[in-house]
């Protein structure tokens, strides 16, 4: 539990039973994901049937349903156990099947290295005390070749920022939820963990809102928001 901050715990466990509202604080996430799951396809080969997948700070699973959707055995762990309850009971809506597990990934990892071809970590580096040591734990857990995906800090603060500015509504909760602990500190060590393991940027991708459409895209100014490909 020494790189787990029960704070940002405890404020996501408040939000847990909107998780699936999608005109809730988490609408951007659910706005977000088609872009999400698109991308992770293209770069995995377009297709993520059978392949064994870890998403890591997975809360109420929106993107790991969407990921088995697609064909995936997938594997979701988080520290919030009420965010993971209402990912559990979501899966009988679904009728999809998602293995969800409360454990820290650095524990994970020590059990399951090498056991997956992709890892995501799409909403949890900068919330944690030492993200470096999220990202030693992901590149145990990585098969040879295998692929993580992962927005930087700097990005995820204004990914989450403005959008809600421009939506002005109840979903600023959210943002304070999720944004309050970032640091520069962390994205230091964020960077510095990157910087000194066995992963290998090799794609970037930029994603914009428009305020007046309301729509997300995908493209290729990684000015403010970007998402990041990494490979083993």
């Amino acid at each position: 539990m020494s790189n787990v901050d029960i704070d940002e715990v405890n404020k996501f466990a408040a939000l847990a039973s909107r998780w699936w509202d999608k005109n809730s604080e988490f609408k951007p996430l659910h706005d977000i994901n088609p872009l999400r799951l698109n991308y992770i396809k293209e770069k995995c080969g377009g297709s993520l049937k059978d392949k064994k997948i870890l998403d890591v700070g997975c809360g109420g699973g929106i993107l790991a349903e969407s990921l088995a959707l697609e064909g995936a055995i997938v594997t979701g762990i988080d520290m919030a156990e009420a965010g993971l309850e209402v990912a559990k009971l979501h899966l009988l809506e679904s009728g999809l099947e998602v293995d969800y597990q409360k454990i820290p990934v650095e524990d994970f990892a020590k059990d399951n290295a090498q056991a997956f071809d992709i890892v995501t970590c799409l909403e949890m580096l900068e919330h944690v005390p030492d993200p470096s040591s999220i990202i030693k734990a992901v590149v145990r857990s990585l098969k040879l070749m295998g692929s993580y995906f992962s927005p930087p800090l700097t990005a995820m603060q204004n990914l989450t920022y403005l959008p809600l500015l421009a939506q002005n509504t109840s979903s600023n909760s959210c943002h304070k939820a999720l944004m309050t602990g970032t640091s520069s500190s962390n994205r230091a060590k964020w960077t510095n963990g990157a910087r000194h393991s066995d992963l290998t940027l090799k794609s970037m991708i930029g994603m914009t809102y428009n305020p007046f459409t309301k729509t997300y895209k995908l493209e290729s100014d990684v000015s403010v928001n970007y998402l990041c490909f990494y490979q083993k």
